[in-house]
């Protein structure tokens, strides 16, 4: 399997898994969108939590340049090192949510 695939299937799993943890509270719900044509890959909450409408990107994962962009993580873990648990070196992983000044402190990739 080409590593660019690995890759796509992997964030797919992750971000699967992620969405199908349930609410306690509200009626919400998490979805995943996958654009593999442009290599955006996220996970979306939409539902209603008692009058106010939720609706937010929770994680958003793109491939760039062969490397795999944290852009948004919104869980505890970190889809950065679910990622690497899984296999991907660190230095192909981005965390684009840091900015570019900060990366180069953390163990992952600079860009």
């Amino acid at each position: 399997m080409d590593t660019l695939d690995r890759y796509r299937q992997l964030i797919q799993q992750i971000l699967t898994e992620h969405a199908r943890v349930p609410f306690s509270y509200g009626n919400l719900q998490s979805v995943t969108v996958f654009d593999r044509e442009s290599e955006h890959y996220l996970v979306v909450v939409q539902g209603w939590e008692e009058r106010r409408r939720i609706h937010d990107c929770t994680i958003h994962v793109d491939i760039i340049d062969g490397k795999v962009w944290v852009q948004q993580d919104g869980t505890e873990y970190g889809v950065a090192q679910e990622l690497v648990d899984a296999g991907v070196p660190k230095d192909r992983i981005v965390l684009g949510f840091k900015s570019p000044e900060l990366r180069k402190y953390t163990e992952f990739a600079a860009a």
